[in-house]
């Protein structure tokens, strides 16, 4: 029993016309959105008021960058901003000062990957904090 494979499964269907169904929400909600302000407001205001919503619903609609499409990048941009960051200092040059106080010493060969022990410690390091700062926010 023969079975057809499906192909160009990352291109999305046309639905409406040129514009797949995703398109068709941004774009008819920023109308729908721009037809509210119009009915509501002067025309110069609504005028005023209504370019940044189709901006946007455009924009939502067509726009890729770096081949991802735009709602993907204002979600990571949201998230950025809001989210907290941990930054990690590494200190350059203090191998070279061991090497120099030490060196007879042989390197120590361990059997977890460097980058796996790298990750261990900052995690270690990250639920140190945080702790820390629960203690220092009860007191």
């Amino acid at each position: 029993m023969q079975y057809q494979v499906p192909q160009f499964i990352e291109v999305e269907d046309k639905i409406f016309g040129p514009f797949t169904l995703k398109q068709f929400i941004y774009l008819a909600g920023s109308v729908g959105i721009s037809v509210v302000i119009f009915l509501s407001l002067p025309f110069f205001l609504a005028l005023l008021l209504s370019i940044p919503f189709m901006a946007l619903g455009g924009a939502l609609a067509f726009v890729k960058i770096n081949k991802k499409p735009f709602v993907e990048v204002l979600e990571s941009a949201f998230f950025f901003f809001t989210n907290g960051k941990m930054y990690l200092w590494k200190k350059k040059g203090s191998a070279a000062k061991k090497e120099e106080v030490a060196p007879t010493a042989q390197p120590v060969k361990t059997a977890v990957p460097p980058q796996e022990a790298m990750r261990k410690i900052q995690s270690l390091a990250y639920s140190l904090d945080i702790k820390d700062q629960q203690n220092n926010h009860g007191s």
